[in-house]
């Protein structure tokens, strides 16, 4: 595990080792326990290396022994042990056991063939010293950032904005539709950054860069292929299979490994997953928020017993929680208002005094439909007949009170977005709507008007659709719809992101073993009754975990990871956002309407609307 950058200045024009440096010093804290910088002319790059494998064999830049390429790499690969024999076999020769050097062998064996072969999570930069061509490649599901600038005739790469930012020569002005996606998502949608002059590489993708050009392609996309040729007790066995065998993949390394462990089905998958794989006993690590109803660390402390691992416990009060703020904002690199963002980057920090790398349960409900707000579109996409029908009964519900009841008033507002998203055409429009942080209505309100004007307008959720779906994407069932949405949206431009800028800002390494991409692909076959059966989500997975867990563990309602905004706004976190706010550019940027940020505090504070979402999004402003 690595942070990566390099400048391909090109036309000649030298880059020198201290600029190199200068980005990859931005970036130490993704390893800050190997440094290495090589230049050729007009191109140059670097890494900073966290040690997991092969710790005396792996330093980068790493060259083969031709003198040809050179690489430098973010992340683990966990076949590759497993791909030595056929490289071997082509002609490569090893010098080490890194997982770094089975990369670049491939490359030189296979070429852009290569990204398909490899299962792990990755950035990877190839410098062709012969032909003076640069290839760059992410990992199949964006666990791993790539992000990119072309200015001035060249271009850089790093896996953070800020390795890019201190480029010299470079501009940086924000992206007018950044901003809104912030606002709108709480995370800017990729393959934006929040400033115009960079972008990220998507997933699954590779680019090839030479003297005058670039060109992106596509190497692996999700396909939905669905298989009807086992029983059900078939598909249970399977799903238990695979979750041990890709726990155990991922389990490779020379340091201890351990786990984040909620109270929730997927965290405990994998750390009961663990426990049967381990060798030794495994440390679990929880966050606890005493006091709140999301608080899930004493049903976490009854499955670490029942499992015996080693359990530590992290409480976060509100106070904790608005002190680092700024600390939170800075490691992120650019503006997320995740609702685990936080969480993250608190428990990353607790676990990072005993452990390395740690396991985690990302990626279980975007593949086994596992969400929520995937159920509630359906019902939506099923009950829009009757709400829009003659009978007009969605009108009763846009019709509905508020009264002086804070849940009463919550329901209330549930129940109109529930409406809204009756009225659109499909569960791609429907997935778009449910993952906003906040309605059309409210940014209406929040927004200066020529913002307003110039980023919101009629038919907006069918040019979104436009922009983030194929045509061919309406054939796909209504679930299907819903599940490619969390797995190529948001998963990669959120919930990825804020693992990853969470856990390398405290040098541990999060690991994601549901989404290995034989085990996404593996999951991707299953059929949609063995994921959702009736309203209960991960079907599959559950039953196939029963043997492992207590059943009271199963039948908890889901959480989810995250900081319980609707109580703590309504208390003294209240007051360490709004002067978060105060204190940022962002009032002076004229982005948002000062009274109107005023008026949603005043109403969230009385529980006459549950504003959580976006006032944390508008105490971490874009600027």
């Amino acid at each position: 595990m690595c942070g990566i950058a390099g400048w391909y200045r090109r036309s000649g024009r030298a880059v020198s080792s201290a600029v190199v440096k200068r980005q990859c010093d931005t970036i130490y804290s993704r390893g800050p326990d190997d440094y290495g910088v090589a230049v050729d002319g007009d191109f140059g790059f670097g890494m900073r290396r966290l040690s997991i494998i092969d710790i005396e064999g792996g330093h980068q830049p790493m060259r083969t022994e031709d003198g040809r390429y050179s690489i430098v790499f973010n992340g683990e690969v966990y076949n590759h042990l497993e791909l030595r024999p056929e490289l071997e076999r082509g002609g490569a020769r090893f010098r080490t056991h890194s997982d770094t050097e089975t990369i670049l062998q491939a490359f030189v064996c296979w070429g852009n063939d290569a990204w398909g072969r490899l299962d792990g999570m990755f950035a990877v930069a190839i410098w062709d010293h012969a032909d003076r061509r640069l290839t760059l490649a992410r990992d199949p599901l964006g666990i791993k950032p790539l992000l990119i600038t072309e200015q001035e005739g060249g271009i850089a790469f790093a896996s953070d904005l800020r390795a890019l930012r201190v480029l010299p020569g470079h501009r940086w002005e924000l992206d007018d539709r950044a901003v809104h996606d912030f606002f709108c998502y709480g995370y800017v949608q990729p393959p934006r950054s929040i400033f115009h002059n960079a972008r990220s590489l998507g997933p699954g993708q590779f680019m090839e860069v030479d003297r005058s050009s670039s060109n992106a392609k596509t190497y692996w996309q999700p396909r939905f292929n669905v298989r009807h040729n086992l029983t059900e007790g078939e598909w249970i066995e399977e799903t238990r299979s695979r979750v041990l065998a890709t726990v155990k993949s991922h389990m490779l390394a020379d340091v201890p490994v351990g786990a984040f462990l909620s109270g929730g089905i997927d965290s405990s998958a994998i750390t009961a997953a663990m426990v049967r794989v381990a060798n030794t006993q495994v440390k679990a690590f929880t966050l606890g928020f005493p006091g709140t109803s999301i608080d899930e660390s004493a049903s976490a402390a009854r499955i670490a017993r029942d499992l015996g691992v080693e359990h530590h416990v992290l409480p976060l009060e509100p106070a904790a929680a608005g002190d680092v703020l700024p600390q939170v904002q800075a490691d992120f690199d650019e503006p997320c208002a995740a609702t685990a963002a936080v969480p993250i980057w608190h428990l990353s920090k607790f676990a990072r005094e005993q452990v390395k790398v740690v396991l985690c349960g990302e990626g279980s409900d975007e593949i086994f439909a596992g969400y929520k707000r995937q159920r509630t579109a359906l019902l939506a996409s099923r009950l829009a007949p009757l709400l829009n029908g003659p009978l007009h009964l969605g009108d009763l519900i846009d019709a509905l009170p508020r009264s002086g009841l804070a849940r009463w008033n919550y329901q209330v507002q549930s129940a109109r977005r529930f409406r809204q998203s009756a009225l659109l055409e499909n569960n791609l429009q429907r997935y778009i709507a449910a993952t906003e942080i906040s309605t059309p209505g409210v940014r209406s309100r929040l927004y200066a008007p020529s913002f307003w004007k110039e980023q919101e307008g009629p038919a907006s959720y069918q040019k979104l659709e436009a922009e983030y779906f194929l045509p061919e994407h309406r054939a796909l069932s209504p679930l299907e719809q819903l599940m490619l949405g969390d797995l190529t949206i948001h998963m990669p431009g959120s919930l990825l992101n804020r693992l990853d800028k969470g856990s390398m800002a405290h040098s541990l390494e999060a690991r994601v073993p549901f989404l290995s991409r034989e085990f996404v692909d593996w999951s991707l076959t299953v059929p949609q009754d063995m994921k959702l059966r009736g309203r209960v989500g991960k079907y599959a997975l559950r039953k196939a975990i029963e043997p492992w867990l207590n059943k009271d563990h199963l039948d908890r309602r889901k959480l989810g990871f995250q900081l319980p905004f609707a109580e703590w706004f309504r208390g003294d976190f209240s007051r360490f956002a709004r002067e978060a706010w105060n204190d940022s550019g962002a009032r002076q940027l004229g982005y948002l309407q000062s009274d109107a940020v005023e008026q949603l505090f005043v109403e969230h504070a009385r529980g006459e609307a549950n504003h959580g979402r976006i006032l944390y999004a508008i105490a971490n402003p874009p600027c």
